[in-house]
């Protein structure tokens, strides 16, 4: 190793240790503020608050490697610029891929691990997590409802609630959608009900008192039902929720956050296969007389299980997206750095940042994009990624250029 590159890593360790320590505070205050008000109030001792919020936490640090890479990039070669340093370096015949070079090999270090985090360290987290938040629901089973804000802690049910009494564990203001059968819409509304858990815990149950059930056939053919009731009980399914506190696989992981990049791949074949069958059935029923209604229900099917596979695949491609990040944004922050001729802190965040929000927005636009099946779930994650490397390399071109022209 020259001392070009010693003195390059030198310098870019103590930056991207400050960028890394500095955004992963930000965003576990910023997580910190959105939950309190979860936590406050609801009789949840301290150790099971600290042990929920480090494993939600886990995510923040494929989130800040990346963004840390970018920040530390700028200030080494926006010092360096700024000292003339980068001047002297390219006028001894050094080029600005070779002024790379050491930044490159190590955001190429930092990518494969924040792939193994994102691929091993997350999952396990995600579903340590969501056990901890099962027996956290058990105990206290309004602590998955939002005040004010419709919840989805039950699969196939959304849930406001106006208020609730952690003490007398009361709901007031109860809105219910039913969406677990793809022919019809419920919606149950009470003025106010309680929630808790039969005796054995196989069954979540829901009574609430003075409301109305409206419910509608789909598609919308006229057939509408509506009921008041003084007093009315919902029962759900307690095995959804995976309530266990212990560290084994006896609870099956079905949450898409949990699984690895293997088992993700898995359940894709998975849903492809339902999808064929699907298919099949769909075809079937085209053209046949009187089920309008059961071919309604097979459609239905098939799209829910499209997005599903679009999701699996668009979370098997991230696994390895994200990490990459590291090495695109240490491409792209060379030329960043040298071009601004700024080393500060504030000028590599400002720039940062700037990329940062576009790579996400890419990112988020392509998953809406896949999941409505408008382009393919790898071109989806895959574009931030190649459009952040084709800016990198055209960047560092235009700066060989430059010191070509600037030679004659």
């Amino acid at each position: 190793m020259k001392i070009i590159d010693r003195y390059i890593l030198k310098s870019f360790v103590g930056p991207f240790m400050l960028s890394f320590i500095t955004i992963v505070f930000v965003l576990a205050l910023q997580f910190l503020a959105g939950f309190a008000d979860r936590f406050l109030g609801k009789g949840i001792g301290l150790g099971d608050v600290a042990e929920l919020v480090m494993l939600q936490s886990a995510w923040m640090v494929v989130f800040a490697v990346p963004m840390a890479v970018l920040v530390s990039v700028i200030m080494v070669y926006g010092g360096m610029t700024n000292a003339s340093e980068t001047t002297i370096l390219r006028a001894s015949g050094l080029s600005a891929f070779r002024l790379a070079a050491p930044v490159l090999v190590i955001a190429a270090v930092l990518s494969v691990f924040a792939e193994r985090f994102n691929n091993v360290v997350i999952p396990q987290a995600n579903y340590r997590s969501k056990t901890l938040m099962a027996d956290i629901v058990r105990a206290k089973p309004a602590f998955g409802l939002t005040e004010g804000a419709f919840s989805s802690f039950i699969e196939g049910y959304s849930i406001f609630v106006k208020d609730t009494d952690a003490s007398s564990r009361e709901l007031r203001g109860v809105r219910l959608y039913d969406l677990t059968r793809p022919g019809s819409r419920t919606l149950v509304s009470a003025e106010k009900g309680v929630i808790g858990f039969s005796r054995d815990d196989r069954y979540l149950v829901m009574t609430l008192f003075n409301g109305e059930i409206h419910s509608m056939q789909l598609p919308g053919d006229g057939k509408y039902r509506a009921m008041r009731f003084d007093r009315h009980r919902i029962v759900f399914e307690s095995s959804g929720f995976g309530f266990s506190r212990t560290a084994g696989d006896g609870h099956v992981r079905n949450d898409i956050r949990e699984l690895s990049a293997a088992e993700l791949l898995e359940a894709g074949a998975a849903a492809k296969r339902d999808m064929v069958l699907t298919q099949k059935r769909v075809s079937a029923l085209t053209g046949s007389t009187g089920e309008s209604e059961r071919l309604y229900g097979e459609r239905h099917r098939l799209e829910k299980q499209q997005k599903q596979y679009n999701r699996y695949m668009t979370e098997y491609h991230k696994k390895s997206a994200l990490p990459l990040a590291c090495f695109a944004f240490a491409l792209v922050g060379v030329p960043l750095g040298i071009l601004s001729r700024r080393g500060g802190f504030g000028a590599g965040a400002a720039l940062s940042l700037l990329f940062f929000v576009l790579y996400w927005a890419i990112i988020i636009t392509g998953e809406t994009f896949a999941e409505r099946n408008l382009i393919d779930p790898a071109l989806s994650i895959w574009s931030a990624d190649i459009l952040v490397v084709l800016a990198g390399l055209m960047l560092l071109r235009r700066l060989n250029g430059m010191a070509g022209n600037s030679g004659r």
